[in-house]
């Protein structure tokens, strides 16, 4: 699902983002990438979404390896996703409902795919009576769910959430955790980007610790988690 084989980034002004990077994740896993700012987690996820590619090393997602990957195939690539971002990025304007669809018609979905999908999903994040609300009329929590509806609509291969809880209050953290578990159970690759170590360390699930741009500590589930 996602191999980086000795993966190095250094960035244009100097900077050593990733030093020799190996690790794998399974389709199917849920893992945890933990470490503070500066640690190298955002390049990690920007290679893995070809927004950068390796200075050195190989980085194999869905068996297709990223640093070959012609400009023509990273849309395509970035279908098998679905993205989740700390801010949400939801359109203010569009409705609950339309914030998802859109993501479908994106792809050239049709209409009819689209009236079935949406509600079903929205169902299972547990906003269907709020499908048309507009953003601002949902809490912080709701409208997290609204963003994690729109990257689970297109049925991806993998869920990467980048800090899908840093804009909203502990205690729906759990919630949206709880949530992506759910999720995970149905057979998606979850990947959670996050330094809330006491949230990590509510779930058993795997932990993959990064500093100075290395995998210093990777906890397996059913393993106390030393953060």
């Amino acid at each position: 699902m996602i191999e980086f084989r000795n993966v190095f980034k250094t960035y244009s002004n100097g900077t050593h983002a990733l030093n020799g990077i190996n690790l794998t994740v399974e389709k199917g896993e849920f893992v945890f990438i933990v470490g503070a700012s500066g640690a190298g987690k955002s390049t990690f996820l920007k290679l893995i979404m070809h927004e950068a590619t390796p200075s050195k090393g190989s980085v194999i997602v869905n068996g297709m390896h990223l640093e070959k990957m012609k400009r023509r195939q990273v849309p395509y690539l970035r279908r098998t996703m679905g993205i989740v971002f700390q801010d949400f990025r939801l359109i203010g304007k569009m409705s609950v409902y339309d914030n998802v669809a859109f993501a479908m018609r994106c792809i050239g979905k049709k209409g009819k795919t689209i009236k079935k999908r949406v509600p079903y999903i929205l169902e299972l994040v547990g906003l269907k009576d709020k499908a048309h609300n507009k953003p601002s009329e949902l809490s912080g929590g709701e409208q997290q769910r609204v963003s994690l509806a729109r990257a689970l609509v297109n049925n991806p291969q993998m869920i990467i959430a980048d800090e899908p809880t840093g804009n909203i209050d502990p205690e729906l953290s759990y919630e949206i955790i709880e949530l992506l578990s759910e999720i995970n159970k149905r057979g998606t690759t979850v990947l959670v980007v996050t330094h809330e170590h006491d949230l990590v360390e509510n779930f058993n699930k795997r932990v993959v610790r990064i500093e100075g741009g290395r995998v210093v500590s990777d906890t397996k589930e059913d393993t106390m988690v030393a953060i």
